[in-house]
């Protein structure tokens, strides 16, 4: 049996973001990787060199959801025009990291 507090479990899912709009200089990247501590999720964002940030995010549908609903606002500099979700694979990623721009 699964459970849903640990972001782990089976019940765990992966959902890749395009974040796009003003989220590079605005320290997008890091109150992304807090927001997603908090919420308990595991994955990573990098910035993109075509100017938006990707993230990966893995643990409950309902945690996830969350983290979206952050990341439509983002920092209190980041002015968030859209973002693009899609699925993915989970990866075997411990914690919530910061990666090198892609």
């Amino acid at each position: 049996m699964s459970d849903l507090n640990d972001p782990s479990s089976e019940g765990a899912v992966a959902r890749l973001l395009a974040i796009h709009g003003k989220v590079q200089g605005v320290w997008y990247r890091a109150s992304a990787q807090a927001a997603a501590t908090r919420l308990g999720l595991r994955g990573w964002v990098r910035n993109r060199h075509e100017g938006w940030v990707e993230a990966l995010v893995i643990g409950p549908q309902a945690r996830i959801d969350d983290f979206i609903d952050w990341a439509r606002q983002g920092p209190p500099k980041a002015d968030v025009a859209r973002i693009e979700i899609s699925a993915a694979d989970a990866d075997a990623i411990e914690g919530f990291e910061q990666r090198p721009t892609a």
